[in-house]
């Protein structure tokens, strides 16, 4: 059983780029939050939701280009 190190690479990659995002998204949405008063809340609070997207679709691709080079589909 041979692991594709390229595939392996590039997964980890996705990873790591999930993972400011999976702490910037929720502390953008949350400071969307705080500053109901603002006329921006609404433009913060969908940049934390996009964000927070961004990090879970970087995570899935991650993960999913892993297995491939694990199992070699």
């Amino acid at each position: 059983m041979a692991i594709n190190r390229e595939l392996l690479s590039k997964g980890i990659t996705y990873l790591a780029g999930s993972l400011p995002l999976l702490f910037l998204g929720p502390v953008v949405i949350h400071n969307a939050f705080m500053n109901k008063q603002n006329i921006w809340h609404y433009l913060v609070l969908a940049i934390g939701i996009i964000i927070c997207i961004a990090a879970v679709y970087f995570a899935y691709k991650g993960l999913s280009v892993i297995v491939k080079s694990l199992f070699n589909d």
